[in-house]
């Protein structure tokens, strides 16, 4: 039976969104190898976090004046990157709006690395309501101010809210902000995110109205 009381459907960008994962572990990674050579999971610790987390985390101590030269690095690697959608997502936010859900992506991506992707999908904002991004937020994920601002926008109890994410750190955003969540195993194995997520899909394909059966938070 699906629950009609659902409203919003706030998604993450990266690995929720855009398959752009694999590209962004390929950028760190390489980063981690200049940087932290002893961490062969460097590319991984940073999921999820802000440019500002990750500099405050592992490029502090004697590293801040790498903090510009990684910058740039990363807005020549962004300029490049390709945002190919995942599997069914199109078509998924298009069935949600056309049961009158809002839509919104809550992402932790700067305003430039938007600016790339409306370059390169002119159509993206056409599926959201709102788009929200770092610079939106008085608190970084896995703090809920992020999700709880979106649904601030929109006018939506939280119980009343759907997130779709792929980071621990955003799940954990999400569940504070006291939404149904719903991960995505794009990132993590199935088994690390059903730890904190409602439900697990590796995509929207199969059935993703399933979703809106998930009993709401009370």
């Amino acid at each position: 039976m699906v629950n009609n009381s659902y409203q919003a459907a706030l998604f993450d960008l990266d690995g929720v969104v855009f398959d752009t994962e694999s590209q962004y572990s390929i950028f760190w990674g390489g980063q981690g190898k200049i940087y932290h050579p002893a961490m062969s999971d460097f590319a991984q610790r940073i999921k999820g976090q802000t440019l500002e987390q990750i500099y405050d985390g592992y490029f502090s101590d004697g590293l801040e004046s790498e903090r510009e030269i990684i910058t740039q690095r990363l807005n020549a690697f962004e300029a490049h990157m390709n945002f190919p959608y995942i599997a069914g997502f199109q078509q998924f936010v298009a069935q949600l709006r056309e049961r009158g859900l809002k839509t919104a992506v809550v992402t932790s991506s700067n305003q430039a690395k938007m600016e790339q992707v409306y370059a390169k999908r002119p159509e993206f904002r056409s599926f959201f309501d709102e788009i929200l991004t770092a610079e939106d937020f008085a608190a970084s994920k896995p703090d809920p101010d992020c999700y709880l601002t979106a649904a601030r926008r929109f006018g939506v109890a939280p119980a009343h809210c759907l997130v779709f994410e792929d980071s621990i750190n955003g799940l954990k955003s999400g569940k504070a902000a006291g939404m149904t969540l719903v991960g995505l195993s794009t990132t993590n194995p199935a088994e690390v995110v059903s730890a904190w997520a409602d439900k697990v899909m590796a995509d929207y394909q199969d059935n993703p109205l399933q979703v809106l059966s998930i009993p709401n938070k009370k």
